[in-house]
């Protein structure tokens, strides 16, 4: 059973710098699933797909949300990231990570997601 760990500050300022985590267990983030996302909801509206890394290391992002955040990961660790810059009080939201076989848009494992306020 594939279990993803979502970690991250919380708490950041506008024209910070955010980083997530993404722990994996129970499968390779180089193997067996293809894509691991990260999704996020802000309060009271829907999920918004930003962007995914490939098991072949290939990214692919939302252009809506323009280039301000990257996603990468670390093979030994069996971690993704997400690395968002220049946030701002509209990045609040509760941030996923989700995997699955072979969609970007549909998941076959979810995490619990983490909560980032965006607030001076």
């Amino acid at each position: 059973q594939v279990q993803l760990q979502e970690s991250g500050p919380g708490l950041v300022k506008p024209s910070q710098t955010l980083s997530l985590t993404c722990t994996v267990s129970g499968g390779s983030i180089t193997t067996n699933i293809y894509y691991w996302s990260w999704i996020r909801q802000p309060p009271g509206k829907g999920l918004e797909w930003m962007g995914a890394i490939a098991s072949d290391g290939s990214t692919y992002y939302n252009p809506s949300l323009k280039s301000r955040f990257t996603i990468s990961r670390d093979n030994a660790k069996n971690t993704v990231y997400l690395r968002m810059n220049s946030l701002k009080p509209e990045d609040t939201a509760v941030y996923y990570c989700g995997a699955s076989y072979g969609s970007l848009y549909e998941y076959d494992y979810w995490g619990q997601g983490t909560q980032v306020t965006v607030s001076s």
